[in-house]
């Protein structure tokens, strides 16, 4: 039997040893006075979040994939945060892979994790390579699944990173840009879909994010590159060309409808006077960056 005691996310707090005589008021207080070091905890890593940011851009702008594994609430959070990258960023290169497969998303298949042999088929899977990069998730920084899947993608020349809640972890070792987001032991003893899991949020929110803006996916806070898939979405995108291209309501929509609800196409046009196809063209040779486009 694997012995884990001495992870600090395992650990047992003594103060919180008889939560459950107290009332709910002082317990809400309480995890919430839990939950504010989580945002300390992440800024201390922000260096290397800052480093695995740019060798992430470096991969995809080599046209790989951005790649999370992880298992339990590790490979959850990191499925979630792959899945919201696609309408936000109108992109397919962040994926999200957990122990167990997909339906371990919606149900516990918590052995799976105990296998490194299956993280690293799910990287053979995928064919992951040198222009790729693989992020593995884990609380513990040991995760079996997890180890094996880095490996793989090591050998396959893939990019790595490595996100833990646990000092000089295995999974730090393991990778060329570990982030290691020392949050201590949890409310409950053990139970890491708490701070372990609201810090790995927060740091994938990060990569993904930081890495989208990096690679021109914004015009300064606004999702330029949005996916015109339902209403809401729409008037989004309309109130996005009005405010950069400067027009009101019906000529952003009609030029949002000409470029086929490409924000950055209809923005290109306004601005230059050109048409969707003399828009696109300026955003290829820009490499999809507005900005460039538009010569600011």
């Amino acid at each position: 039997m694997t012995r884990l005691g001495h992870l600090s996310t395992e650990g047992a707090r003594a103060e919180r040893a008889e939560i459950d005589r107290l009332p709910t008021a002082e317990l809400v207080r309480l995890m919430n006075a839990d939950d504010a070091i989580v945002p300390a905890a992440v800024g201390e890593a922000a260096p290397a979040i800052a480093a695995a940011v740019d060798a992430i851009v470096e991969r995809l702008e080599a046209g790989g994939r951005m790649i999370y594994v992880g298992a339990g609430t590790a490979g959850r959070i990191g499925v979630l945060d792959a899945s919201e990258c696609g309408p936000t960023f109108n992109t397919d290169r962040v994926m999200g892979v957990i122990a167990g497969g997909q339906v371990a998303v919606s149900t516990a298949s918590e052995s799976a994790e105990d296998h490194p042999d299956s993280g690293a088929q799910a990287i053979a899977v995928l064919g992951v390579g040198a222009h790729d990069a693989v992020v593995g998730i884990s609380a513990s920084g040991r995760t079996p699944y997890v180890l094996g899947a880095i490996a793989r993608a090591r050998v396959a020349g893939a990019l790595t990173v490595g996100l833990a809640c646990n000092a000089d972890s295995e999974l730090s070792a393991a990778v060329e840009h570990p982030i290691e987001v020392l949050v201590g032991p949890e409310f409950i003893a053990g139970s890491t879909r708490l701070k372990a899991g609201t810090a790995q949020k927060l740091v994938l929110n990060m990569l993904s994010t930081l890495t989208m803006v990096r690679l021109g996916k914004t015009y300064g806070n606004l999702m330029v590159d949005v996916r015109v898939t339902n209403a809401k979405l729409r008037d989004r995108a309309t109130r996005i060309v009005e405010q950069v291209a400067g027009v009101d309501a019906t000529a952003a929509a009609s030029a949002l409808a000409e470029a086929g609800g490409d924000a950055k196409v209809a923005v290109t046009m306004l601005r230059t006077g050109t048409s969707a196809a003399g828009a696109r063209e300026r955003l290829d040779a820009a490499g999809g960056h507005l900005r460039r486009a538009l010569n600011e």
